[in-house]
């Protein structure tokens, strides 16, 4: 059996995370979509896809003192995320389910959400030699059991007229993910990319998409996390 570690996060007072030492962590990417996002007073239904430990229910709930739903396919790693609200006494306002993001359609009715938002796997998976053997790892890693343009299709499914849809990917894939919002009726509106260095490739993209939202897209100033202190408020625009 793995063993468990309760950890802070990062510099967010009082918040904690369980996590295993050997094995799932989850990744500041999460924490970057959670500042990314912007919640709206009126947004009543809120729901995070592949939602792992419950990093980013957790911090937006933290923010905004919202109800979330997370939805993890990982039973292991969504018993880490149920302890690690009951830890940060949110278990009445998080709501996490241990199903796959594909079943959602039996779930919930669609055009249901203000807003969605997922970390999902970032590599295709064509070759299981190629993958990690952990399959903690290799699941929340790579398309094993969700693939992109599915993920793409269910929040717009989910999302009600006019909702948005943030996303934290790699930037490789941003064409696809330019494809399969058009296909799905989502226009994105705003592009973050994220670097370890200034002068180097981006290493993340975050998207913010709206469900039959018009023409135009706002590209923002690279950010760069070298020497960053705090992520808290990381993103000014």
């Amino acid at each position: 059996m793995m063993k468990k570690q309760l950890n802070w996060l990062f510099d967010y007072p009082n918040l904690q995370i369980y996590q295993y030492e050997e094995g799932f962590k989850f990744s500041l990417d999460s924490i970057l979509l959670a500042e990314f996002a912007t919640i709206r007073k009126s947004d009543e239904q809120i729901i995070d896809l592949c939602t792992g430990n419950a990093v980013i229910p957790i911090l937006l709930h933290y923010k905004y003192q919202k109800k979330i739903i997370g939805v993890e396919l990982q039973k292991e790693i969504y018993d880490l995320g149920v302890q690690s609200v009951i830890e940060n006494k949110m278990q009445d306002s998080i709501s996490l389910l241990n199903i796959n993001v594909v079943d959602l359609g039996n779930y919930f009715p669609g055009n249901n959400f203000d807003v969605v938002l997922s970390n999902p796997p970032y590599f295709s998976y064509h070759n299981p030699d190629f993958v990690n053997q952990n399959s903690l790892k290799s699941i929340a890693r790579h398309e094993i059991a969700i693939h992109l343009e599915e993920l793409i299709r269910i929040a717009s499914y989910l999302l009600k007229d006019k909702g948005r849809f943030y996303l934290v990917h790699i930037p490789s894939r941003l064409d696809e993910i330019i494809v399969y919002a058009h296909r799905y009726h989502l226009g994105i509106k705003k592009i973050q990319f994220v670097h370890s260095k200034i002068e180097e490739a981006p290493i993340i993209v975050l998207v913010s998409l709206v469900k039959n939202g018009k023409f135009g897209t706002k590209v923002y100033p690279p950010i760069s996390i070298q020497n960053v202190q705090t992520y808290q408020n990381i993103f000014k625009n």
